[in-house]
């Protein structure tokens, strides 16, 4: 059984540099003695498995599956996918030394929320809703530098609604970070939009943020409202109403949405999409609308039905967020958090700006 054990080890650390040497990974391997690898678990298309023996315990993430076999014993491989394995990024890495479960102890991942910059309708003080407006100069000046105050904030996925006002928020923001990495918007609609979007490049895809877009994450819609002036809305149908469709919880325009409404749809998606990303440590921005946002931020900050139509959003204003042992932790301000406030807040967002700024320095 010892000689077993030694020659197992000797074969299993033969194959771990194989597949760091050429990108590959193990699947099921197993041993006449006390060694088993079994595939134990696939989620998004990603397998792993499992070495487990007296004291020693291997996991390792696979992707496809082959078999090999020899007259005594037999396992199967993988060839990783090159573009959808984990990138590794050396400035988000932690400090060296750490061991895995002191990583896990301290892990946190970083959550940002913008309302997009100034659309064209805003300017002209007409209800937008799920009308698709650009953003006016005004707007695109907002975008840039909400990107100058996140710039040192490590990013690992962009969120944003179906609306071009929030994408070229999103677009425009990544302009200024200093990584420097192109945010791509996915195209999942089919089979021919996947495949006609793929990029080929293994270097060219770890240098690329990932940019989901959902029209769960959409403004408010404000039904017959729409494009019509907020003041010649509120001389027609009175103010009273027109403030009661606007900043009441319940109540929704004719034929649109309440806030309520807004909140089902957008607090769902969050929980159920971009929540579970934050959870695996992966650093999100969000870049959406003033009600889509308020109802994540109902989520996060539990605020009541009351306080959460007090809360009111500045366009191109970032607003952060820390999830650290299963809470948010509001970082920043709807008013306007400074940058170098932003910062002072966890030692590992000041050791990413460290590692940023060793990087960069020439």
């Amino acid at each position: 059984a010892f000689y077993t054990l030694i020659l197992s080890l000797f074969y299993v650390d033969i194959l771990i540099m194989a597949a760091t040497s050429f990108h590959q990974a193990i699947g099921t391997l197993q041993y006449s003695g006390c060694f088993s690898i079994s595939n134990l678990n696939q989620e998004n298309g990603n397998s792993s498995f499992r070495l487990i023996s007296k004291g020693f315990k291997l996991s390792i993430p696979l992707l496809r599956t082959g078999t090999y076999c020899s007259r005594k014993n037999s396992f199967s491989y993988i060839h990783a996918s090159t573009s959808q394995s984990t990138v590794f990024d050396p400035v988000s890495s932690s400090s060296k030394g750490m061991t895995s479960d002191s990583k896990k102890k301290s892990s946190e991942a970083a959550l940002i929320l913008i309302r997009h910059g100034e659309s064209m309708w805003n300017e002209k003080n007409l209800f937008t809703g799920c009308v698709d407006v650009p953003l006016t100069k005004k707007g695109v000046e907002e975008a840039i530098e909400a990107g100058k105050r996140i710039s040192n904030i490590p990013i690992d996925m962009i969120y944003t609604s179906a609306l071009i006002r929030a994408q070229m928020t999103a677009m425009l923001t990544m302009t200024e970070h200093r990584r420097k990495k192109v945010p791509i918007i996915l195209h999942d609609e089919d089979k021919q939009a996947r495949a006609w979007s793929q990029i080929f490049s293994e270097d060219t895809n770890k240098q690329c943020i990932p940019v989901i877009t959902a029209w769960q994450l959409n403004e408010r819609m404000y039904g017959e409202l729409q494009g019509l002036n907020k003041q010649e809305t509120a001389e027609r149908f009175g103010k009273e109403k027109v403030h009661e469709w606007r900043r009441s919880y319940d109540i929704p325009p004719p034929n649109g949405e309440s806030l309520e409404m807004c909140a089902q749809r957008a607090v769902a998606y969050f929980t159920e999409n971009i929540e579970l990303q934050l959870q695996r440590g992966k650093n999100v921005m969000i870049a959406a609308h003033g009600n889509s946002l308020r109802s994540i931020i109902m989520y996060l900050d539990k605020l009541t039905s009351q306080e959460v139509i007090r809360l009111e959003l500045s366009t191109g204003i970032p607003m952060l967020y820390i999830l650290k042992e299963g809470q948010f932790i509001r970082r920043g301000s709807p008013v306007a958090p400074t940058e170098a406030g932003v910062y002072a807040y966890t030692k590992r967002l000041a050791q990413y700006r460290q590692r940023l700024d060793e990087m960069f320095q020439s």
